[in-house]
């Protein structure tokens, strides 16, 4: 039915366009597609290639690579849960209730967008830095935020808590309250209305958010740089070891890392598109 609306709008003569205006439009997208998206991502693979699959293995298997994978996954895996709970959490309140604040609620949850993430871990530092305004009573109680493992989590999780949250809110918004207000006067308390009302309706877009929040937080490079100090095997993620060893002109283990990132941006772009397939087949 869609293809046939589509069709025979194309074919109205009031509302069809030149074919060479159509085929002008598509060479500009494929251009702009292939220059800026795919032949960088090409040299990637090509220069972490270059020396052989000997060279490359070896600096994927290097003891500072593998910690620096171990450390971007755990990061993840802290950060992404807590910006799921936060996001459903902000989500519900948002399109389920209303009360005072609720659009300086929205707009918090946009302020890491507009903000550098270099700025966040500036803050973060000022915060929880030694001599920040926590940077006593931290080190009183002998706990380490800054150049540790809690400072990136904390970084990741700034950087990456509006994903969630921005996925839910239209998708909510658009579903509207009546079949929670039906399971509540069914006899259903919050917690079932949420498990088997709300979670089975959201389910594609919560899965949607979380993925994207996990890549931002595995590429997430400027707020940690500033936080982690750069301490080689112990706090350096993928992408800080990318820029040391570029620096170093190491170039075939730079490149060689990087294709590691490319590798998992592209498995979840693959995951997001299945995502989105299977999320509008639901809908239709």
């Amino acid at each position: 039915m869609t293809t046939y609306t589509a069709t025979r709008f194309e074919l109205t003569v009031t509302t069809s366009e030149p074919k060479w205006l159509k085929y002008l439009l598509l060479s500009i997208a494929l251009s702009f597609f292939s220059l800026f998206l795919l032949l960088p991502l090409i040299a990637v693979f090509t220069e972490a290639l270059r020396k052989g699959i000997d060279v490359y293995w070896l600096a994927l298997t290097d003891t500072d690579a593998l910690s620096a994978v171990l450390l971007t996954l755990t990061a993840a895996l802290i950060a992404v849960p807590l910006n799921l709970v936060f996001g459903v959490a902000a989500a519900w309140a948002i399109t389920k209730f209303e009360f005072r604040g609720k659009q300086l609620l929205i707009t918090f949850i946009d302020l890491p967008f507009s903000i550098s993430p270099v700025i966040i871990g500036l803050s973060l530092v000022l915060v929880f830095g030694i001599h920040g305004w926590l940077g006593e009573w931290l080190t009183e109680h002998n706990l380490k935020v800054i150049f540790a493992l809690p400072g990136i989590v904390l970084a990741t999780v700034f950087v990456t808590f509006p994903f969630v949250a921005r996925e839910l809110i239209p998708f909510m918004q658009a579903q509207g309250k009546e079949e929670e207000e039906a399971s509540v006067v069914l006899g259903a308390n919050g917690w079932q209305t949420f498990w088997y009302v709300t979670l089975p309706n959201i389910k594609w877009a919560l899965l949607y958010g979380v993925i994207l929040s996990n890549a931002r937080a595995m590429g997430e490079f400027g707020a940690v740089s500033v936080v982690s100090g750069h301490i080689r095997g112990e706090t350096n993620t993928l992408p800080l070891h990318v820029e040391i060893l570029y620096n170093e002109y190491n170039f075939a283990a730079a490149f060689a890392v990087a294709s590691l990132l490319a590798l998992l941006a592209l498995v979840t772009l693959f995951i997001k598109t299945y995502i989105e397939n299977k999320n509008n087949n639901t809908n239709r």
